[in-house]
């Protein structure tokens, strides 16, 4: 069965920096568009980062431009985002999600990716 693993969340403090790594298993991962969404304590998820399958194309939320850095090595089966200059507003469960589309185009709906990941914490302390 597919699984999406995500690591490297946990506490750091404003201005920090912190590298998420997504694993994929139980399926071909270079067929697969890649994203990274979040949940911020009482508020809804929302869409960080997108990756198309090959790498070529890469979006990132306004909120997060400058700062976050999504890529994926798909000799690994890993898709990344790097998070630097971390602030407080950062602070949400980090979901890594799997959409079997082929294309240019970044995927920022939610609904349109079929596998997620269980979630890392992230807490960016002031």
């Amino acid at each position: 069965q597919v699984q999406l693993v995500e690591s490297g969340g946990g506490l750091v403090q404003a201005g920090g920096s912190l590298r998420l790594s997504c694993a994929a298993s139980g399926l071909t991962f270079g067929n697969y568009a890649m994203a990274w969404f979040r949940q911020p304590p009482g508020k809804e998820r929302e869409f960080v980062a997108g990756i198309n399958w090959s790498g070529g194309s890469t979006y990132h939320a306004d909120s997060v431009k400058g700062r976050f850095t999504i890529s994926r090595d798909n000799a690994k089966n890993t898709v990344y985002l790097q998070m630097n200059s971390l602030k407080p507003e950062d602070t949400a469960v980090y979901y890594c999600a799997a959409s079997p589309r082929k294309g240019n185009l970044v995927i920022t709906f939610a609904a349109m990716y079929d596998y997620w990941g269980q979630g890392t914490q992230v807490t960016v302390s002031s």
